[in-house]
């Protein structure tokens, strides 16, 4: 059966009609390839592997948990043919939060790579409705193409991808993804990078990420480009795949690019294929642009969100000096306001929250019909960014208005890890804050009011952290503090701790 939108969603399909043989996949650890014919006759013995074996029902819900695999984009295009819905997984997540998320998204398979087959089968008592399906029985099931599913039943509002986001009030909400979504965040992406069929880049960002599927995965495979994907960050490495496969566009976040160029590699790598860098999750600085720059590859900063694209705002690399620390304009198909708290338009250089409308904004969060109705007001994705304009209509981030902060590119949300920390009985009140490091960009540093000053201790605070959250989230400093600033109805507040750290 084939949907009146296949036309448009079936991407693989029309490229190995156009182009059989151009390379879509290459392996950046194995050196494997695989073209497009190849990559879309595996797609469709997938689906037709998972079809049988699981009875895979449009709208059904598969976790990937697993490091980044050729198999995990081939188990995507698998889904899609069927109508069912990915829902990558954070394999960094302890056992406690990974139950959480896998009994909130109730799939109906979960797909893992073998090393973490352990952790599963220890949480598997919480979610027995869920199959088990090790990644290496998937894999061997994709030689067989004897039995293979052409038909296309996803629909441009079927929801193509659940990306679960730390949540602000403790718990991950998981943005749910139409293909519509990621249609419109593709020709935004083409449109504003200029991607073509000869385009290639080398993906590391996991695919539990956003950035790792809709920065330029999803865009490339419409465009029919090549990806080299990366299992980890690996900055040597990279730079020796951009050369090899002549990359026409690096991606990452300042701390990887960072990291790139004190490379041993760098001063004689050979990118001269590179058009820019693309450079997101924060500002770049500008010691760094001009190292770039050096090897003659201008730096393209931007802004984007999961519940968005996430390819929302772009800088031309031409503005990178000038307009130091802009996120540039929005992309195309991106409405853009900025309301103040008085529910006003804001004029240049006026602070305000910045609200989105479009095609690529996600249908909602999964399983959460009130912070889904909290973010939306007619339309409009709310993002809890406080951004203004210059007088030239260039957009600035000027902070977030819920307390989250960034650290290596992570979103990391201080609710969640107050939550854990206050479960240690002797902890009686604590505050999270973000603080700049040279590093990670940020990291958290937790102030502790212990409810007996001999009580702190700084190891279980570690010990409980490492337990219970992933190591991005865990606080790099722990201090006592004999009480935190309060206001009047006796919240905490932050902005009096910031003010004291920067005093």
């Amino acid at each position: 059966m084939e949907t009146a939108d296949s036309f448009e969603l079936d991407w693989l399909k029309q490229w190995a009609y156009l182009s059989p043989t151009a390379t879509a996949l290459t392996d950046g650890d194995t050196g494997r390839q695989l073209s497009y014919a190849e990559f879309y006759s595996q797609a469709i013995t997938g689906a037709q592997y998972l079809k049988s074996k699981f009875n895979l029902q449009p709208g059904d819900r598969v976790v990937h948990f697993s490091t980044n695999e050729l198999s995990s984009y081939i188990l995507f295009f698998a889904l899609a043919r069927l109508g069912a819905t990915l829902v990558p997984i954070n394999y960094r997540l302890t056992a406690r939060e990974l139950t959480y998320v896998i009994t909130d998204a109730k799939p109906k398979v979960i797909v893992f790579e073998n090393q973490f087959g352990d952790t599963l089968q220890s949480i598997s008592k919480d979610f027995q409705y869920a199959a088990l399906e090790p990644f290496k029985d998937f894999e061997a099931a994709l030689n067989d193409t004897t039995n293979q599913f052409e038909g296309f039943h996803s629909t441009t509002d079927t929801t193509a991808l659940i990306i679960y986001t730390s949540g602000t009030t403790g718990f991950p909400k998981g943005a749910m993804i139409s293909h519509r979504g990621l249609f419109w965040n593709s020709v935004n992406t083409t449109l504003r990078l200029n991607i073509t069929q000869s385009d290639a880049a080398v993906i590391f960002l996991p695919l539990f990420h956003t950035g790792g599927w809709n920065v330029l995965s999803t865009p490339f495979f419409h465009r029919g480009a090549h990806i080299i994907l990366m299992k980890k960050f690996d900055g040597d490495q990279i730079l020796k795949l951009s050369e090899t496969h002549r990359a026409t566009l690096l991606f990452g976040v300042p701390t990887t690019m960072k990291m790139m160029s004190q490379s041993p590699f760098f001063t004689h790598v050979n990118l001269t294929s590179v058009r820019y860098a693309i450079v997101g999750g924060e500002p770049m600085p500008l010691d760094e642009i001009r190292t770039w720059e050096s090897k003659k590859i201008p730096v393209r900063q931007g802004y984007g969100l999961t519940e968005f694209g996430p390819n929302v705002f772009s800088l031309n690399e031409t503005d990178t000096i000038r307009k130091m620390g802009s996120i540039g304009f929005p992309n195309f198909y991106v409405q853009v306001q900025v309301i103040n708290e008085a529910g006003q338009h804001c004029h240049a250089n006026e602070v305000g929250e910045l609200w989105l409308k479009g095609p690529m904004a996600m249908s909602g969060y999964w399983n959460n019909e009130k912070a889904t109705k909290d973010t939306f007001s007619n339309g409009w994705l709310k993002t809890g960014d406080l951004v203004y304009f210059d007088t030239e209509k260039y957009f600035y981030i000027v902070g977030r208005k819920k307390d989250m902060y960034k650290s290596g590119g992570e979103n990391v949300y201080p609710a969640e890890i107050e939550k854990t920390l206050s479960e240690i009985p002797w902890v009686s009140e604590v505050a999270v804050i973000g603080v700049q490091d040279p590093q990670w960009g940020e990291v958290g540093h937790a102030y502790i009011v212990a409810r007996e000053a001999s009580s702190f201790n700084q190891e279980q605070l570690q010990n409980h952290c490492l337990t219970n959250l992933a190591k991005f989230k865990i606080p790099k400093y722990f201090t006592q503090m004999s009480e935190l600033p309060k206001g009047d109805s006796g919240k905490i507040l932050k902005r009096l701790i910031n003010q004291s750290l920067n005093a």
